[in-house]
Parts: C-alpha cells; structure tokens; sequence
C-alpha cells in the first residue's frame, strides 16, 4: 500500500514538473528581466504622455473630453446655479470654461515635470507591475510622485490662471455671487481644485495609452515594447 502510494506522488511530481516547464516554455526567451521590464513599462507611460497628454495641451483638450473635463467643485455649483437663475449663464459657462482653459495651458508648460517623473521612477518588482491591471503602472507611477508633481504642477496652474484670466473672471464672478442678498459669501481656492484635477486627468490619459499597449498588439511599436508585453500576454 505504501509503495502503491510514493508511486503515486512520484506520478503527481512529475506531472507537475512537465506542466511547469510547459508554461515556462511558453515565456518569452531572451532572459527579459526586471530591468529590461522596467523599461517597457516607462517606455509605455512616456507613450502616454506622448501620444494622450499632449490631447490635453490642445483648445478643449480638458473642456471638449468627458473623461477629464474640470466641473465646478461642490462649493461652486450654488455659484454656479444662482448666477443662471439671475440671466449670468453666460457668466457661469466662461467661468467654468477658462478652468479648463488653465489646465490644458498649464499641462502645455508642466509635460517635462511628468516626462522627468517617468523617467524618475524605479520599479521594485517591474514584473508583479506587467502581470498587474489594464493600468497597474500608470497607478503605480500616481502613487509614488503624485505628491511631488503636486508641488511642481500648483505654480504652473496659478500661472496659467492668470495667463488665461481665470483669475479676473472668477474675481468677477465671486463678486457678483456675494453681492446677491440672502447668500452666504464664498471664496474657494481655485488653483488647488485645478491642480488636483488636472493631474486626475493626466494620469487617466496616461492611463490609457497603457491599456492600449496592454491590449493591442499593434500599439507596441518598439521591439522593447513587444518584448516586455508578450510575457504579459503569455502569463
């Protein structure tokens, strides 16, 4: 019985071993390693700064995307509805239109900060990223520089907002707010709002390039991009 029972392990080792040298077969040869993996994968975030954020620098590039066009935060929309209830709509559209004007102004200034970010960052475990999500390193690379490009994008932001007169029009459109009886006067911090929000969609554009790489063969137009991809594909 117990011989009947090692020649039995001795069947599910081997078996075992010949399923995992199938898969390990079937892996990309050419000895792709971390470093090697890494690189595809910033190679695939300056792809998304190269061909998606640039969308961005473009007139409209936030206001015209539903996917990261800045609305008025929370604060604002009683701004935002008072103004139109009093015959302002057309106040209230500009106001809202030149926040997105300063982002798409301010992100044309700030692409060397986020190609310096890609550039910046070290992948611990590149492959445990490759194997991830649609977007695993597009949220990798959120959450190890977000705070930093945080501080660098803000001035750009609250240089654009005074280059596009964002600043004047929402002076002008807070006054105009304020001076309506019966309301409680506001005074919110635009330029943070903004600067949160258009790295929100910095990174979802980013974000997208790198599902496309991930997801399409004919999005991988370098030999480094489709060296490091097809392991993914054959995981």
């Amino acid at each position: 019985m117990i011989r009947k029972f090692l020649i039995l392990l001795l069947v599910i080792n081997v078996t075992a071993c010949a399923e995992l040298q199938e898969v390990v077969s079937q892996l990309p040869q050419g000895g792709i390693g971390n470093t090697e993996i890494a690189s595809g994968l910033r190679q695939a975030l300056d792809f998304g700064i190269d061909k998606q954020v640039t969308k961005l620098t473009q007139t409209d590039g936030f206001y015209k995307n539903e996917l990261v066009k800045i609305l008025l935060p929370q604060e604002l929309q009683k701004v935002d509805k008072a103004l139109r209830d009093i015959g302002l709509s057309s106040l209230a559209d500009e106001g809202l239109k030149v926040l997105n004007r300063a982002a798409e102004d301010a992100v044309k200034e700030a692409t060397p900060i986020f190609i310096d970010a890609v550039k910046g960052i070290t992948f611990a475990d590149a492959k445990h990223i490759l194997l991830g999500s649609d977007t695993a390193a597009t949220q990798y690379l959120t959450s190890k520089t977000q705070t930093a490009l945080y501080n660098k994008f803000n001035p750009v932001i609250k240089n654009s907002f005074s280059k596009v007169g964002a600043d004047e029009i929402w002076s002008n459109l807070i006054n105009r707010y304020n001076a309506i009886p019966f309301t409680s006067n506001v005074n919110p911090d635009l330029t943070d709002y903004v600067t949160d929000e258009a790295l929100k969609g910095v990174f979802t554009m980013i974000g997208i390039e790198e599902k496309e790489i991930r997801t399409k063969i004919s999005s991988r137009t370098t030999d480094l991009l489709r060296r490091v991809f097809a392991l993914q594909d054959r995981s």
